[in-house]
């Protein structure tokens, strides 16, 4: 179901083409390139390259990665790639140069799942085709660019072919892609655009990289829409984001998304005083999702800068992920967040959402993110029995609807089966409902079971955030081998710029802290310096990977 009035399309590059034809000269700024291009020229280098590509021998069927920086090309790349029948596959972009060997092994094993034989390669990256054509023999680094050579005819393309090919971070061995058709991306941004209500007026202003879920479709949508967009490095934002929320704010931009950290980031970019100076008043909605949304974050940035003139009620608190094309919940537009306060043992350990009291010692905030977008379905099913668990209690979100993926490149047949029910995609996600509601509690492989009791890793988190010495609040909280009496471990990573003798009062208070709020005594403390935990390109912590990064 799509809601009237929204552009029809069939393919990922006739979407381009409509918006081409209806709003020609609108453009997307890309200020951290200090580039702009209009929707007539975007598509006009897509399809001119999409017809280069076809001479080359990119066929239907084939997958080809892109490789480049929040660009122009980016986007050229990609509805080209459409355009000539292949699959686009984003490559992660490496934020540094450091450890290119790991860099290289992981996009061998994309490539491999893949079966990619170009990757479209930015020249802002062009130092790296080198190192790529040493990485991946076999694939040839193609220029992200119109090289002016003779076009050929292109192909017929469906909304039942692939489109896009999300993959994973590629940190195991196989990494999994998530297979999305044409059909599949252009459910998804409707349903993104209806839950917004993306439309004139409008104006689009991204910084996380287009290679994440909540980057690239979010972008496609106001694309879609035909609206001004400004797209700036995640560069740019993690190193200043008082100067990216002040462009955001003269680009008068009404839309942005990103997640949860990206808010505290901005809270504390600024005084108060500072913060008053500003002119919020056009911000409409602020997506919050691809990670915990925490109450303590939402309420700082909304009393930080009511005096700006942000609405409590712009604050959008989501639940998405790439095998739905982004969206799956979304609370009613002009509601301020809303947080059901739980008692965090019964959460925990008996899989029941309790009420408790705002604020109480043992209660948890968790999140409220809406209800089904449009065209979705969502349910929670028990985890003992899948059938559908009842309200409050918690159990594995699992989906249906048109922008779902129908399966995963790289997955053996038998884990693909596995990761449907009935038709129903499992998530692996935590979560319950309240009067129809979505409140997502965790991850269901992320749980830490200590001498048969659970624990949800962010309660332990948040306990231990707040300690005078913890690094901007930076930690993380993973399951551990157990002790030497046999008993599991909880680890907690935590950052810190304390010298020895400080790191180690740091450590007993600590594990002092989690012991007096969980009654919790087997935790063991590992203290690394700032910046030190493993986190995704789009700035999220990688619980399960922080423990091989604190051995090595």
């Amino acid at each position: 179901m799509v809601r009237p009035g929204l552009p029809v399309s069939q393919t990922v590059h006739d979407l381009l083409a409509a918006t081409a034809a209806r709003r020609p000269d609108e453009s997307m700024r890309f200020p951290s390139q200090r580039e702009t291009v209009t929707y007539r020229e975007l598509s006009a280098r897509a399809w001119s390259m999409a017809g280069e590509l076809a001479a080359e021998g990119v066929r239907p069927g084939d997958n080809v990665g892109i490789l480049s920086p929040n660009a122009p090309e980016y986007f050229q790349s990609l509805f080209a790639v459409s355009a000539a029948g292949a699959a686009a596959c984003p490559l992660p972009v490496p934020f540094g140069m450091r450890d290119l060997a790991g860099y290289g092994r992981q996009l061998a094993r994309i490539a491999a799942v893949s079966g990619m034989r170009v990757v479209l390669v930015s020249p802002r990256l062009a130092p790296l085709a080198a190192q790529l054509a040493a990485a991946l023999p076999g694939v040839r680094p193609r220029p992200a660019t119109c090289l002016g050579v003779p076009a050929a005819p292109l192909p017929a393309v469906t909304g039942a072919d692939a489109a896009i090919v999300q993959f994973t971070s590629g940190s195991t061995a196989l990494p999994k892609g998530v297979l999305l058709t044409h059909r599949n991306v252009l459910a998804g941004l409707a349903a993104i655009r209806a839950g917004i209500a993306l439309g004139d007026g409008d104006a689009g202003g991204f910084w996380l990289p287009l290679f994440h879920d909540m980057g690239l479709f979010g972008v496609m949508s106001g694309i879609q829409a035909g609206i001004p967009m400004h797209v700036w490095s995640p560069v740019s934002f993690v190193k200043d984001p008082a100067r990216w929320l002040r462009e955001f704010l003269a680009a008068g931009a009404t839309i942005t998304a990103m997640p949860d950290f990206g808010y505290g980031m901005l809270t504390a970019a600024f005084s108060p005083d500072e913060a008053a100076a500003l002119d919020m008043t056009r911000w409409r909605v602020a997506v919050n999702g691809s990670e915990p949304i925490a109450a303590d974050t939402v309420t700082a940035f909304t009393e930080r800068f009511a005096a700006a003139g942000f609405r409590p009620e712009a604050m959008f608190a989501v639940y998405g992920m790439a095998e739905a094309t982004l969206a799956v919940t979304f609370p009613p537009l002009g509601r301020r967040p809303v947080f059901d306060w739980v008692d965090r043992d019964a959460l925990a350990t008996a899989g029941r959402a309790v009420p408790a009291a705002l604020g109480a010692p043992c209660s948890r905030a968790v999140a409220g993110v809406g209800r089904p977008v449009v065209g979705l379905e969502v349910r929670v099913a028990d985890l003992e029995t899948g059938a559908p668990a009842g309200d409050g209690a918690v159990g594995e979100v699992q989906l249906r609807g048109a922008s779902v993926t129908a399966g995963y490149l790289g997955q053996p047949a038998g884990e693909d089966a596995a990761s449907f029910a009935g038709g129903w995609l499992r998530t692996g996600d935590l979560a319950y409902t309240r009067a129809g509601e979505l409140f997502v509690t965790g991850r269901r492989k992320e749980m830490i079971t200590v001498r048969g009791a659970n624990f949800y890793p962010q309660d332990v988190e948040l306990i231990a955030r707040d300690v005078p010495g913890v690094f901007r609040g930076n930690c993380v909280a993973v399951a551990g081998p157990a002790g030497g009496d046999g008993t599991a471990q909880i680890v907690l990573i935590a950052e810190t710029d304390r010298v020895a003798a400080g790191a180690d009062e740091l450590a007993a208070r600590l594990r002092q802290r989690v012991a007096a709020e969980l009654g919790l005594t087997a935790v063991t403390v590992r203290l690394v310096p700032p910046r030190a935990i493993p986190r995704t390109s789009s700035g999220k912590v990688r619980r399960l990977a922080s423990l091989d990064a604190v051995r090595s």
